[in-house]
């Protein structure tokens, strides 16, 4: 940032960093030994909508851009009641889940769109429900760390779950230290 910037109190975008990603499948590991979990078979990328320069901003582009086939039910667009957008992808097998964010985020990324991406989300639900419950691990694309939200309800939330979560996957994942990051992400649409 240059002292014009400063000056008028502009500040530079923060790129979202994508690579923290991959440790995910092997963390998925110690949820399953530790905690009973499994991947739900679904993730989700949550960015604002469209704005500002890019030329990309319908549902149509987004996936035009990121090359998904949207009739097999696998990838869908979807806004959630604060406007943010979805990329909901579904596939049973972890790894290929998180290979299809990595490329939808480092796709938007190329076209001008990283500042606008906000978090990644990967469902983990109980292999013999209904086990201790199901946990969302939050990827948040900024500060490349994780945290584990776990919903029981339209509005409450399972902290001594999370807590534990967060004490298993300590050396597996980067885990966001900031527990005022840990935000509730009520209705998501991965489940």
């Amino acid at each position: 940032m240059g002292f014009r910037d400063a000056l008028f109190g502009r500040t530079k975008q923060v790129q979202p960093k994508l690579d923290n990603l991959f440790a995910l499948p092997t963390a998925a590991l110690t949820l399953e030994t530790e905690l009973d979990l499994v991947t739900s078979g679904e993730a989700g990328l949550c960015f604002k909508a469209g704005s500002g320069e890019s030329t990309i901003t319908t549902d149509a582009d987004i996936l035009q851009l990121l090359n998904f086939d949207e009739t097999t039910g696998q990838v869908s667009l979807t806004t959630d009641d604060l406007g943010f957008k979805w990329l909901v992808v579904k596939n049973p097998d972890l790894e290929e889940l998180v290979t299809r964010i990595h490329s939808a985020n480092t796709s938007l990324v190329e076209n001008g769109l990283g500042p606008r991406l906000l978090c990644a989300v990967f469902g983990f639900v109980p292999k013999a429900p209904p086990g201790d419950g199901s946990v969302r691990m939050v990827y948040l694309l900024k500060q490349g760390t994780f945290y584990p939200f776990a919903p029981t309800s339209k509005d409450q939330r399972d902290n001594e779950l999370e807590l534990r979560v967060r004490s298993f996957l300590e050396k597996d994942l980067p885990m966001e230290k900031d527990l005022a990051r840990w935000m509730a992400l009520w209705n998501l649409p991965v489940n």
